[in-house]
């Protein structure tokens, strides 16, 4: 075999934009380092942290429902309501993050038809 047929028959990732979606066959490009990895990109990890952090506007939501239900508080439906307004900020920002983060894996899935 000729080294023109091996490098038409198996192309290899030489860091052009060009070829950056030409794996060879069966090869499952699922590693930190893939163009298309959603882990390298800072707006992904932000956009996690967010909707972490929303755990606690839930938690702030919980008390100010506990407290308007029994009683405890006298501003407990100030801290429902910013519970319920903190936390669906912290959600939208970061689920919009995240989809942010990943549009360059929803392109490789486009460009390829791959679903890993």
């Amino acid at each position: 075999m000729s080294a023109e047929n091996q490098m038409a028959e198996y192309p290899v990732f030489d860091g052009q934009v060009s070829s950056r979606m030409n794996y060879i066959d069966g090869y499952d490009p699922s590693s930190l380092m893939a163009p298309h990895s959603s882990l390298l990109r800072t707006s992904t990890w932000v956009g996690m942290g967010l909707v972490l952090s929303s755990l606690a506007a839930i938690g702030l939501t919980i008390f100010g429902a506990a407290s308007s239900v029994y009683h405890i508080s006298d501003y407990a439906s100030t801290y429902l309501i910013i519970g319920l307004v903190l936390a669906a900020i912290l959600l939208v920002g970061g689920f919009g993050l995240i989809q942010y983060g990943r549009r360059y894996y929803y392109q490789y899935r486009a460009e390829t038809g791959r679903v890993n």
